[in-house]
């Protein structure tokens, strides 16, 4: 190549705008911007010297576009990035206001709040300046713009909360995280979300999103301060999640997200347990279940949503009130009828049957679940657990557990009629039901016996290490042996002592009878009945508590 040319030399500076007339031909030579890159680093694509590596070209070019690193984010930096959006947010929201029928006037500067709105999802990754959110006002202005004309904006700010409510993010800075919980409850945030759901359409995928999001922003607080449960339940958000739960829609994340937060909310908080029931939740709950009564769910997503619903009404079932209504509901007969059925949901009514007739609150319901002939459906279950029940992710324990509360909760509250009916399933096939009652007595005596054996040496080896023991570590392996199938053979002693104090000389014959071939002691069921009594009374009135402790005690006297 001449040097002279070389050196003369000028890149194509692009091309002037093609007249009309000039047509496809001006424009077919027109490069693109690469090619006159590409050019500028190659002086002459047609020479003879093909020997350039077009793979380090490639590469200085890729370096020649490379952009600058971003800043890393201060709090100078941070001050500048939400004075840019409350500038934003204060010149959308003007022009909203002067030009309420003219979009075209404020539509560049709600994309521009969009933008900043963007770029503030830095902040996320620094939770410990979180203070200067609340300090210069910006939680107020984010939760102002949550009820804005253009829900783009309304989701956009949904995005941002949620990845500045991130669990993970706010257990990074555990202060910083206070002082924007603090300020977003202060702003009633749950019920600006809560409104805010209520415009959504979720047949536009962005707001299904939104409502995603939104869900995960409760979720987020509820569980990094637990107490804002009962508050955010009030703020209108049981409400929308019972309305969402029963709308006629095909299955979607969103419904199963739901069932989540309902389960939680009503998890260990009254408050929300009795608003559930003031909203007919319980019949919301009842209606969406009787799908599974003789169905399985189709996906996994779905068994899971169904479990949810099921947690959510075994823990309303924590308040009398919510009995009756469960009870007036016809819930006994529903759970009933799914136990029968056979399906995966079997599991589920076994846990609320038990949840709904334990303690003096669970009478009523105790004698319904006898006139409609819940002992036929119960005992055989009490007889043998089904192999079905484990792939419904319940294990044998688990199962027994609920029977055996079931069995006890009845012998507990039922009288005069219903009582003796009871009763009677224990003389049947020549005393079955109580050689049953033997045979899971053994077998959880045992899995105790050798669960106390370890927690002996465990109690034997802190001693010698001179440390003393204190009450905390005595109730932690409290709660151990009752893991270990403790509270499983408590509720076994406590039948077998009630049907031998009925006066059954049969029963207590066969009771005594096998206690002795396999070398078990009235001692030992005394001894495990007066451990029960004495712990009682978690959650209760203090009268309640006494009179029951009398009630067992005057059983085990007479064993």
């Amino acid at each position: 190549m001449d040097v002279g040319e070389l050196l003369n030399y000028q890149p194509d500076r692009g091309a002037k705008r093609p007249r009309e007339e000039d047509g496809d031909e001006v424009r077919a030579k027109t490069k693109s911007t690469r090619d006159i890159r590409l050019q500028q680093i190659v002086p002459d694509p047609e020479t003879d010297d093909q020997d350039i590596d077009r793979d380090m070209i490639l590469e200085k070019l890729l370096d020649h576009e490379e952009e600058p690193e971003v800043e890393p984010v201060d709090e100078s930096s941070l001050k500048k990035m939400i004075l840019t959006f409350e500038k934003r947010s204060y010149k959308n929201q003007e022009l909203r206001i002067k030009f309420p029928d003219n979009p075209e006037k404020f539509m560049e500067t709600e994309l521009d709040l969009n933008d900043v709105l963007q770029e503030m999802h830095v902040i996320a990754t620094m939770p410990d300046l979180y203070h200067l959110l609340v300090e210069l006002n910006a939680v107020h202005s984010l939760l102002g713009l949550l009820s804005h004309e253009n829900t783009d904006i309304s989701i956009a700010v949904v995005d941002l909360l949620q990845e500045l409510t991130d669990i993970d993010t706010l257990h990074e800075s555990e202060e910083g995280a206070e002082i924007l919980i603090d300020a977003l409850l202060e702003g009633q945030v749950v019920a600006l979300l809560v409104q805010n759901m209520e415009r959504l359409n979720e047949q536009v995928k962005e707001e299904a999103d939104g409502v995603y999001n939104t869900l995960a922003i409760i979720e987020n607080m509820a569980e990094f301060r637990p107490g804002l449960c009962t508050e955010a339940a009030q703020q209108g958000l049981m409400q929308w999640l019972l309305k969402r739960i029963k709308v006629k829609m095909p299955f979607d994340a969103n419904k199963l997200y739901c069932s989540e937060i309902l389960a939680i909310l009503l998890q260990n908080h009254d408050g929300p347990r009795g608003l559930l029931g003031e909203l007919d939740g319980i019949d919301v709950l009842l209606q969406q279940l009787s799908v599974f009564k003789r169905h399985n769910p189709s996906t996994p997503e779905e068994q899971e949503m169904m479990e949810n619903l099921f947690d959510a009404l075994c823990s309303c079932l924590m308040m009398g009130a919510n009995r009756d209504r469960f009870l007036k509901g016809e819930g006994l007969q529903l759970m009933n009828l799914m136990l029968r059925e056979k399906k995966m949901s079997r599991a589920g009514a076994l846990k609320v049957l038990d949840h709904s007739m334990m303690g003096p609150e669970g009478h009523d319901n105790c004698h319904k679940f006898v006139d409609i002939l819940g002992l036929r459906t119960v005992f055989p279950l009490f007889m043998k657990t089904p192999k079905k029940m484990r792939k419904a992710g319940i294990s044998e324990k688990e199962h027994e557990e609920h029977v055996c509360s079931i069995i006890a909760s009845m012998l507990r509250n039922l009288k005069a009629q219903q009582r003796s009916r009871l009763l009677s399933k224990f003389t049947e096939n020549d005393c079955e039901k109580v050689d049953r009652l033997m045979e899971i007595h053994f077998k959880y005596l045992e899995a105790v016996q050798q669960a106390d054996k370890r927690i002996e040496g465990e109690k034997h080896d802190i001693v010698r290490q001179g440390e003393i023991l204190d009450d905390g570590m005595e109730d932690e392996f409290y709660l151990r042996r009752l893991d270990a199938g403790l509270f499983v053979l408590q509720l076994i002693c406590y039948i077998m002592v009630e049907i031998c104090s009925a006066g059954i000389s049969q029963v207590q014959q066969r009771v005594y009878q096998i206690l002795n071939l396999r070398g078990g002691s009235t001692k030992v069921v005394r001894h495990i009945m007066r451990e029960y009594a004495e712990n009682m009374g978690q959650g209760k009135s203090e009268d309640t508590v006494q009179n029951e402790q009398r009630r067992i005690m005057e059983l085990v006297e007479n064993f």
